[in-house]
């Protein structure tokens, strides 16, 4: 096998390990390993519930603030690594919630349920320093939910990330491949879920499809995800997600459980399914696996190896 392979527990550089034909290929095509709800390792146990939440959870956060947020953190964190571990362990895919902290100095944080501590530019300037030290790999920033974010902090969040990454960012126009990525200096797949701010950047892809099952059964999510492959695959990038959903009735029926713990009880049962799939273009193929506490399992490491599966494909 021509596959080079960094030392056991080392995946910072899994992409420049590539080699063969798969440096040729697009990036679509790859198995690629990514972070679900990337940056909620840092939530904020002080802020408020977000008025995006249900109705119930405001009113109850505004009478029992104390009971409530470090209810809601236990569910919400869903990762434990900050991003550049993240990275290091070999995650290229970002899920990145946006929010805009109105009355804060600096507005934009990202959020799920509640605010995070760390801001957009702390978060993503981490990202373009790692990406200096190494060159030959290739992140997928993917920017969605906006909330709070008028047509100002859009602007704001472009201008920012134009600026930041610059000629690293690689736009939709090409087909990305390593190779292409390596010789022009791309590093950075940015996909923003706005369609109008889309259609004004160049520079930003559209949203990237996320098949996820919104369910706390690991079963249910194996069998959505099943469904998904038989009815095949979009023409370009898309996330399929191990990550399980708590729902109302489950919390209340698991009062001393946490996300940690119940994604803990299922990542067996989940990465056992991922071993035996594979990457490519046909239409039962995948090509971006996100999950949570990524730190679990060596669950990136999984991801990485099934493109030797499409390695040994292309040599025969």
């Amino acid at each position: 096998m021509n596959l080079r392979r960094a030392k056991e527990g080392e995946n910072a550089d899994w992409m420049s390990f590539l080699s063969g034909k798969l440096v040729n290929i697009p990036l679509w095509d790859l198995a690629i390993p990514g972070s679900h709800d990337a940056m909620s390792y840092c939530l904020d146990r002080r802020s408020p519930v977000l008025k995006s939440e249900s109705r119930f959870l405001q009113v109850l956060d505004r009478l029992v603030p104390c009971f409530t947020r470090p209810c809601v953190v236990r569910w919400a964190t869903t990762q434990t690594w900050c991003i550049s571990d993240q990275l290091n362990a070999g995650i290229r895919f970002f899920d990145l919630r946006v929010a805009c902290k109105k009355g804060s100095k600096e507005a934009l944080y990202f959020s799920h349920g509640v605010y995070t501590l760390q801001t957009v530019k702390e978060a993503l300037s981490a990202v373009a320093v790692w990406l200096q030290q190494h060159s030959e790999e290739v992140v997928i920033l993917v920017c969605s939910h906006f909330y709070e974010l008028g047509e100002r902090e859009h602007r704001h969040l472009v201008s920012f990330i134009t600026g930041l990454f610059g000629h690293k960012l690689c736009p939709p126009q090409v087909t990305p491949t390593l190779r292409h990525c390596w010789g022009s200096g791309q590093q950075v797949i940015v996909s923003y879920d706005n369609e109008d701010v889309v259609k004004q950047h160049k520079q930003l892809w559209p949203m990237i499809s996320y098949r996820y099952a919104d369910s706390p059964d690991p079963k249910k999510v194996i069998s959505y995800l099943e469904q998904q492959k038989a009815a095949g695959r979009p023409a370009e990038f898309f996330a399929s997600g191990l990550n399980l959903t708590e729902d109302s009735s489950y919390v209340v029926h698991h009062p001393c459980e946490t996300m940690r713990r119940m994604t803990m009880k299922a990542v067996s049962l989940l990465l056992g399914w991922v071993e035996v799939q594979r990457p490519g273009p046909q239409s039962t193929c995948l090509n971006i696996v996100c999950g949570d506490f990524v730190d679990l399992n060596e669950f990136p490491a999984v991801v990485i190896a099934l493109n030797d599966k499409l390695l040994m494909e292309n040599q025969r």
